[in-house]
């Protein structure tokens, strides 16, 4: 395939109004969109089923009709901010586009709306927090998760008081299993979809495919993003908790601290691979296997929202979650698998944040943008983005190319102390890692004047291990040389049980000191290979690797031996190097081919600033 080009780059009040009220208001804000709030709120549902989790308006219902002003107010424009989740972000840039393109006036001046976006647990924590250190002018007027669950949990926080109680759905994207074709077939999900329980069980029966007869597709390798800022994560740990509680629309009726109940879902989660931030870290890396020939190297299945299954098989993929690339469509698209039992909706919700940086004038420019957003004509950008409408409808080409259900049935969304109950069991409930640190401590990691490279990794690694849990299993490796002696230092805190060595790694991690040279190749080689050794399968076997250089050293080695030996382990002992770039001279191709030959994922902290930032990302990935 050539080389990829970029792609182009509230809750909101529910009104009850008296007529002489209602009258008001249409002077305000407009007709269609106070109707639209009252017929068609986010928490709609008179027996709960849908409420703030996909519940459809009628299909018959008509929408308002777009009315732009007859000419532009003047500037200065009212300025919107709009924060976004990751997955919905293109969708509101979209909608933003499109209200622009035609003339606006509130309260006599042009409206500038601005997209900011977010993984969904990041916002909700900043939103509960009122955005500490944010200046006024850059805080968002509008607050736009793909989920009602991010409003309920940041309700339940300090500053809950931020986020009205109820918002307005502008769009519909279920929380669904993708599976390659392929594999959906062998399977017979593509005729007869599963349960939750279902998957969860196929997913801890790892030797799956060599029982059905395709043991060259090696271990059934299943994804889910982290709960803790992911809704396809989150969803997906409701789910486990549904299914070991026997009713996946029960959660309210359960007791999630019954230690029976934990210990159940502890099983289910022992039939992850591994965890990664955002769904679309493993689509990217489901697409380089697809490109290399084999997708069935990297995913069997992953739970995703069904319009990133849309964006995969129409070729579109993000390695970071924020920056799309566009190219052509996979060799093998996936399959969006619908579970017989109901499945979670993202219902984008949207909600003008009760802040006092929310001036007058801001808050009727964000009515205005949010009235044109639930019209015919908003809805149709949403329709073309990749997600249902507002009714429940879609454009035919979305949804034969993301291979939608044309219908759904929605699970109920829990009540905000549920989820966050939810969200703050993932440290004990997730599948445990078995995870080494692998520094390199060559020269260049302390040739800088003041706080050395060295010292910024050690302060990073430190703050990272607050991850774990003493179940957990963690080591500490370093490498370097000198002339062309051995590497050195090696294994300074082996393996073991966090609980045991915890204050061991510390201590060794202060002890270590720059050396020389850079045997890269060499000491991801051996350590991938010990820990491939003592592979445990219901751990999450793990290197972190953070380098500043590239392979200097005359040692033997050399990257296509290394891909080929991680590779060969990751179809029967995947042993997940992830690789963290550190310092702008880090030989970037090498650790990605590193990463995506052990089914990792590299990660990108070439800005030194950022490196804290990115390690704490990189260990949510297990």
């Amino acid at each position: 395939m050539g080389r990829r080009r970029a792609a182009t780059d509230p809750i909101y009040p529910r009104w009850i109004w008296t007529a002489a009220a209602a009258a008001v208001a249409l002077l305000i804000v407009g007709a269609a969109f106070v109707l639209r709030a009252v017929i068609f709120p986010a928490d709609s549902g008179e027996d709960g089923a849908s409420a703030g989790n996909g519940g459809t308006p009628p299909v018959s219902a008509s929408l308002a009709q777009d009315s732009p002003a007859a000419a532009a107010g003047s500037a200065p424009c009212i300025p919107v901010n709009i924060l976004t989740s990751l997955e919905n972000a293109d969708m509101v840039r979209a909608l933003a586009g499109e209200y622009t393109a035609k003339p606006r006036s509130v309260d006599g001046k042009c409206v500038a709306p601005a997209v900011m976006q977010e993984k969904s647990g990041v916002a909700a924590g900043k939103v509960s927090a009122q955005f500490p250190g944010v200046p006024a002018g850059d805080r968002p007027a509008i607050w736009l998760p793909d989920s009602s669950a991010w409003l309920r949990i940041a309700r339940e926080g300090a500053g809950g008081s931020l986020v009205p109680e109820e918002g307005t759905s502008l769009a519909r994207s279920a929380i669904v299993v993708a599976m390659p074709e392929t594999m959906t077939a062998a399977l017979g999900w593509d005729s007869k979809p599963p349960s939750w329980s279902e998957v969860f069980r196929m997913a801890g029966e790892q030797d799956v495919w060599e029982r059905l007869g395709h043991g060259d597709w090696g271990k059934f390798k299943f994804g889910k993003a982290s709960p803790l800022v992911s809704t396809s994560g989150l969803m997906a740990l409701a789910a486990s908790y549904g299914a070991a509680g026997g009713s996946v629309g029960g959660l309210e009726g359960m007791d999630l601290k019954a230690p029976s109940l934990v210990e159940k879902v502890r099983d289910v989660e022992l039939g992850t691979s591994h965890y990664m931030a955002t769904p679309e870290h493993f689509l990217w890396h489901a697409r380089q296997a697809d490109d290399a020939g084999k997708v069935s190297e990297f995913l069997s299945a992953v739970i995703v929202d069904e319009k990133s299954v849309w964006d995969y098989n129409r070729g579109v993929v993000s390695e970071d979650g924020k920056t799309k690339q566009s190219g052509p469509a996979p060799k093998e698209p996936l399959r969006a698998i619908y579970p017989d039992d109901g499945v979670h909706v993202a219902d984008n919700p949207a909600v003008i944040l009760n802040g006092d940086w929310v001036g007058t004038q801001q808050r009727m420019a964000a009515e205005d943008f949010l009235a044109f957003a639930v019209t015919e004509q908003g809805q149709q950008v949403v329709k073309a983005s990749g997600y249902r409408s507002i009714q429940g409808k879609l454009d035919p080409g979305v949804a034969a190319t993301g291979r939608y259900a044309e219908t759904l049935q929605p699970l109920p969304l829990p009540k905000g102390e549920v989820l966050t109950g939810i969200k703050d069991s993932f440290a004990d409930v997730r599948k445990r890692a078995r995870a080494l640190f692998l520094l390199d401590v060559s020269e260049s990691m302390v040739q800088e004047t003041g706080v050395t490279k060295l010292q910024r990794a050690k302060d990073a690694v430190l703050k990272a291990l607050d991850h774990f849990v003493g179940e957990d299993e963690i080591g500490l490796a370093a490498f370097s040389q000198v002339g062309d002696g051995p590497l050195t230092p090696g294994i300074v805190s082996p393996v073991a049980p966090y609980e045991t060595n915890k204050d061991d790694i510390r201590a060794k991690l202060a002890e270590l000191k720059a050396v020389d040279a850079t045997p890269l190749f060499e000491a991801v080689s051996r350590f991938a290979g010990e820990q491939a050794k003592e592979y445990k399968d219901s751990f999450i076997n793990t290197i972190v690797l953070l380098s500043d250089g590239k392979n200097d050293t005359t040692h033997p080695g050399d990257l296509t031996s290394l891909s080929e030996q991680l590779s060969h382990q990751n179809h029967s002992t995947p042993v997940l190097v992830f690789t963290l770039a550190y310092g702008p001279d880090a030989d970037v191709p090498t650790l990605r081919e590193i990463a995506k030959a052990s089914g990792a994922h590299y990660y990108d902290a070439t800005d030194p600033n950022r490196l804290e930032e990115v390690l704490s990302e990189l260990v949510t990935s297990f």
